[in-house]
């Protein structure tokens, strides 16, 4: 197969985890018989230095072009420490979701058994973790209409939703479910949103298409709890951009790191691959970065394209690697610390 895939590397930690998960694609690329063309382009805080825009129009052409996105991570402290900065990096995430159509943001939970006691909760609660949150990624609060008044002594943002939007996010979440262990879970705040109860009524109108799966609704408070008390209760979560934007962080310290956890956003034409964890300023141009995420993103990546046995090698090296101790300092506890491209070559190596 010829694959043509966008490289946004990005800021902060962004190029030298991207480095390695091309590294590792390149090595199941030549294993299989497979061709892969990279087109890096700018967005971030390195767009907005080089074009003073955080997602250039020409970033957009190459990424609708291409068969997928994979991306780095996005920001940068001078604009965090900035209030009155008018163009920021985050602002061409936002704006690379909505051009791209990227509705849909796919975040897996689960567990490494060689690291299952480097978790902050215990063994018992978390073991054979295995879930999906997927959160809605172009609507709500994000996206909604928003300012001051009153001087700017009062400021407003405003959740809105049409029911297409969840519709088709809870589509993906039913087909989800049917595939793993036929269990839905929606999370919202419908005793008190209105655009919650929209959320309920409109998954309660779609249950009965998939008579097989099992929908229950829970509010995002009790879930928030619950997430890290059973963990094991959950297949497959549907729910909206602010509320998942918060419970897949929380739902990433059940394996131990945020350098280990990948994600994809889907859209109806290109779909794109990214760790969870953020542009890591503190860590950038000191190869201590752990670049697990990006590689197991680039697995799904594979996966989403049925390439299932290439997928399949990339989570098998990455287990043996941290069963072996390839690991960088994050996951060392006093042993061998590893550079991160030593882990991409490690990795790439043993493909």
């Amino acid at each position: 197969m010829k694959l043509n895939i966008a490289l946004l590397a990005g800021d902060g930690i962004g190029p030298e985890v991207i480095d390695q998960a091309v590294k590792v694609s390149d090595a199941v690329a030549a294993k299989y018989g497979h061709e892969i063309t990279w087109a890096p382009a700018l967005t971030g805080a390195a767009a907005i230095d080089a074009v003073g825009e955080p997602y250039p129009d020409e970033t957009h052409d190459i990424c609708a072009a291409a068969d997928a996105v994979l991306f780095g991570a996005i920001g940068h402290p001078r604009f965090d420490n900035d209030p009155s900065a008018k163009v920021r990096p985050e602002q061409g995430l936002l704006k690379m979701r909505k051009k791209l159509g990227l509705f849909a943001n796919v975040r897996p939970t689960f567990t490494f058994p060689s690291l299952i006691d480097k978790s902050p909760l215990k063994r018992e609660r978390i073991e054979g973790t295995d879930l999906i949150i997927l959160r809605e990624l172009t609507g709500g609060v994000y996206f909604g209409e928003r300012g001051r008044k009153d001087d700017g002594n009062t400021a407003f943002d405003t959740m809105t939703y049409q029911r297409f939007e969840i519709q088709r996010l809870a589509k993906k979440g039913f087909e989800m479910a049917m595939k793993r262990g036929k269990k839905l879970c929606c999370v919202d705040k419908a005793n008190v949103l209105e655009s919650s109860r929209l959320w309920r009524e409109t998954v309660q109108a779609m249950e009965k298409e998939y008579p097989e799966v099992e929908v229950s609704y829970e509010f995002v408070d009790a879930v928030a709890m619950r997430l890290v008390q059973w963990p094991k209760d959950y297949d497959v979560i549907i729910t909206a951009n602010l509320f998942g934007d918060i419970l897949t962080d929380e739902a990433s310290v059940i394996s131990g790191s945020m350098g280990l956890m990948p994600s994809s956003s889907l859209g109806s034409e290109v779909s794109l691959y990214e760790p969870i964890h953020g542009s890591y300023p503190q860590a950038a141009g000191k190869n201590i970065a752990n670049p697990l995420a990006t590689i197991l993103s680039a697995a799904m990546l594979f996966e989403d394209k049925n390439l299932t046995e290439e997928a399949q090698a990339i989570r098998d090296v990455v287990n043996k690697s941290l069963a072996e101790g390839i690991v960088t300092e994050d996951l060392a506890e006093g042993g061998k610390a590893y550079k991160t491209s030593e882990v991409g070559d490690w990795l790439a190596k043993n493909i």
